[in-house]
């Protein structure tokens, strides 16, 4: 029971407390203030409110509470007032629009004993805040289809501000195609819906820009704006088009594969699908055009699919559909027009269309041996040709018809110049840069015989040596004819002359074929000197050509013939015994050798040499003239008999030669005998019996040339006919049976006895005779005094020619 009544007691007295405090926190004091007071604005004095003493504030340590963490209120101990520590902004501290008032509830409270107070602050709104929208942009997403009159909902403002501070209306910017119209809600807001008023069109107008205004209600009125941008959706109401209906291009054959011809462009004022275009061909593209050009669906470009060629085609017309895309398509078209434009891209053409060969060289001039005909594929000057051939040739062109040409001969020709000639036909167009074309045709020429055969020299000298074998091959006469075949076939004649009773014939041969000259015998280089005749060169054309050509054959001597030793004369053998005074002085002639050679000049130069010698030191021989004569006198100790042998060499390779052998014996003459013969001249002391022999053999000789020379010019007179002996010239071969004095030369066949010169004297000549072999013939001519080297001369008047 006890324990129940303390409990009892509790309850009762917790009661009293709660009553005592309820009663102090439902004291409610209220103040009313607008927001948006100055920090440190007085409230009320709460101290005079409350009736409290202005002295216990601070004793009783009188607290106001915070509210929302923040302290917008307080309470100035030493006056008792409250003021506005931070200001108070009404839409921050009530957020709810439904709420009418706005109080901020602040609980004051005192110490010892504690007291609560409760105190009500109403905020009072002002219109401080202007409307806004949510979003400054608004994006609307209209068809160009929508019908007139439809609605479009847009979002509307917000003012924190309440009643006639809030949104009261809207204002849109001026649009022909929209209008606003003002809804209110059921809490009392405002909003606008957009209206169509007038039909849209995307291809006119994709967009449209609006500004929409919200004003409040306060005093002055606050607003605010948000941009609403209208975008125009398409339907596919426009069909493409082209920038032009029709195009003409010029385009240049030959260009290249993958080239643009042109990049057409269709434009759709739809957009979207509804603008992406394709291109194609329409039906009325042909296949050829489709298959030269190429069309890209995509963009419109039309580029060269294969080579152009003007000469196959020059215009190529095509039909071009643009098609949009979308859900019902639409389509425009364009023509194009393609004129291929001509490039000289083809090269001239030559054709022979006869020609004449071969031809016969002596062709008459004008003669047409070719037509050819020209053409150019090309147009204009890119077709016009100019044909030409080398202006060295004996052709020319002449023009007979369009584009055919005479090719004709304009000078003689001669094969043996050419005997073909490659005729090149040059045609060139006009273009820019020009084309050519050439055709050569070959021209052959026929022989004919129009060439006389024709030797390399008109004089021929050709030597030959003497003692020749027979049939010996002197030369090759060989004649050229430029002709061909038969008329180019030479035969070779010697022309028939008769020497000193011989035919040429029998001389020389020649063959008919090839020209080489041979001889038929041995010529004798002291018989037959030279001989001239002609040889004549005939070809075998119809009728036949011919020339001739002079031929001289010189013979050339050998050293065939040994040197003869003439003197001294030897009777019996090849001694000769001669006598001289042992009292001979030095220098005196004891002897003179001479020899004769009867080869030419060179061959029979004649030198003198010892080849033994009994005394050399009494004895010299001059190697010239072949004079000895002694060196010094004879004395008691030098033999009574010398021998001396001397050799006579000619100048020939090899050499031939003679000796002779001469005994000389010294006799003793009184010196009396010379001393009373002083008025005779030294020259004759060396006169003796054989002097006088050699000058009665020199008139007996000379006598029989006499009678020689009358018997002759007898027999000359009674002959009728003339000798048929050759006249006298460097041909004639001297007869074995006749003799003839010319330039003082004594010619003798038959005779036994020659004449020379055995010495010299200072006063003259002196002549000897001896015999020589029989059949022997000598040519002997009178050789002039000298005093040095005996000298032979060439002429006729000075030659000793000896014959076997």
């Amino acid at each position: 029971m006890e324990q129940k009544d303390l409990l009892w007691i509790r309850y009762v007295a917790a009661f009293i407390f709660f009553a005592a405090f309820f009663q102090t926190i439902f004291a409610v004091t209220h103040y009313t203030i607008p927001e948006e007071m100055d920090e440190g604005s007085v409230v009320a004095n709460l101290v005079s409110d409350l009736g409290l003493d202005l002295k216990s504030l601070s004793k009783r340590k009188m607290r106001l509470d915070v509210v929302a963490n923040k302290k917008y209120l307080e309470i100035n101990k030493d006056t008792g007032e409250l003021y506005i520590l931070e200001k108070l902004d009404r839409e921050n501290l009530c957020t709810s629009k439904s709420a009418t008032t706005c109080v901020l509830k602040v609980d004051a409270t005192l110490e010892n004993p504690i007291r609560m107070f409760n105190i009500e602050l109403e905020i009072i709104d002002i219109n401080d805040n202007a409307p806004s929208f949510r979003r400054d942009t608004m994006h609307l997403d209209i068809s160009e289809a929508t019908a007139v009159g439809e609605r479009f909902s847009l979002t509307n403002a917000v003012d924190p501000d309440t009643g006639s501070n809030s949104v009261k209306t809207y204002y849109l910017s001026e649009s022909d195609h929209f209008s606003i119209e003002i809804q209110t809600g059921r809490d009392g807001s405002k909003f606008a819906d957009l209206i169509l008023k007038k039909a849209l069109d995307r291809e006119q107008q994709d967009s449209h820009n609006l500004i929409l205004t919200a004003v409040d209600g306060g005093v002055p009125a606050r607003s605010g704006t948000a941009s609403i941008i209208v975008r125009v959706l398409d339907t596919n109401d426009n069909a493409p088009q082209f920038d032009k209906d029709s195009y003409t291009i010029n385009l240049t054959e030959n260009s290249p594969i993958g080239s643009l011809v042109v990049k057409l462009n269709a434009s759709d004022k739809d957009e979207g699908s509804n603008s992406d275009i394709i291109y194609s061909y329409s039906l009325y593209t042909s296949e050829k055009t489709q298959q030269t050009f190429s069309l890209n669906p995509d963009n419109g470009e039309i580029r060269v699919k294969e080579m152009i060629n003007y000469e196959d085609f020059r215009i190529y017309d095509m039909e071009i559909i643009a098609t949009d895309k979308g859900v019902n398509s639409l389509s425009g078209k364009c023509k194009i027009k393609i004129l291929v434009t001509d490039i000289n891209d083809n090269h001239p053409e030559i054709s022979i269309k006869s020609l004449s060969s071969p031809v016969k060289e002596d062709i008459p001039v004008n003669t047409v041996i070719a037509v050819v005909s020209v053409s150019d594929k090309d147009s204009d000057e890119n077709g016009q040709v100019d044909i030409h051939i080398s202006d060295h040739l004996p052709f020319a062109l002449k023009k007979s018809s369009d584009n055919y040409y005479e090719l004709i001969v304009s000078e003689p020709l001669d094969r043996e110049k050419s005997a073909e000639y490659d005729i090149t036909i040059t045609v060139t167009d006009r273009g820019n840069p020009p084309l050519s074309d050439n055709e050569t045709i070959t021209l052959e020429l026929l022989d004919v015989n129009d060439n006389v055969p024709q030797f390399p020299q008109s004089f021929y000298t050709i030597p030959v040596m003497e003692n020749n074998a027979p049939g010996a091959l002197l030369s090759s006469l060989t004649a050229i004819d430029p002709d061909l075949h038969e008329n180019q076939y030479l035969v070779y004649f010697i022309i028939e002359k008769e020497i000193v009773n011989t035919s040429m014939s029998m001389l020389f041969s020649i063959n008919p074929e090839n020209g080489n000259l041979y001889a038929l015998k041995t010529f004798d280089y002291e018989i037959e000197k030279e001989f001239l005749f002609h040889i004549e060169a005939r070809d075998s054309g119809v009728p036949p050509l011919s020339s001739n050509v002079t031929v001289h054959i010189i013979i050339m001597d050998q050293n065939d013939n040994t040197p003869v030793i003439v003197s001294p004369w030897r009777a019996h053998g090849s001694v000769v015994e001669e006598k001289i005074p042992r009292s001979t002085d030095k220098g005196t002639l004891i002897a003179k050798v001479i020899a004769i050679d009867t080869d030419s000049v060179h061959n029979s130069r004649i030198t003198y040499q010892f080849l033994q010698n009994t005394d050399a030191t009494l004895f010299s021989l001059d190697q010239y003239n072949g004079e000895i004569r002694t060196m010094r006198m004879f004395s008691y100790r030098d033999s009574r008999h010398q021998r001396l042998v001397v050799i006579a060499k000619d100048n020939g390779e090899p050499a031939l030669s003679a000796t002779v052998t001469i005994k000389l014996s010294t006799v003793e003459i009184a010196l009396k005998t010379y001393a009373d013969m002083t008025e005779v001249p030294l020259e004759y002391d060396i006169f003796s019996d054989l002097n006088l022999y050699l000058v009665i053999g020199l008139g007996s000789v000379s006598f029989l040339l006499l009678i020689t020379i009358l018997v002759t010019i007898v027999l000359k007179c009674q002959k009728p006919k003339p000798s048929k002996a050759a006249p006298s010239c460097r041909n004639s071969v001297i007869s074995e049976r006749n003799s003839t004095i010319a330039d003082s030369t004594l010619v003798s066949n038959d005779a036994y006895w020659y004449s020379l010169f055995l010495a010299e004297t200072r006063k003259g000549k002196l002549v000897v005779r001896q015999p020589v072999p029989k059949g022997a013939r000598y040519i002997v001519s009178s050789i002039p005094r000298s005093t040095g080297m005996t000298e032979t001369s060439d002429s006729a008047a000075s030659t000793l020619q000896y014959s076997k």
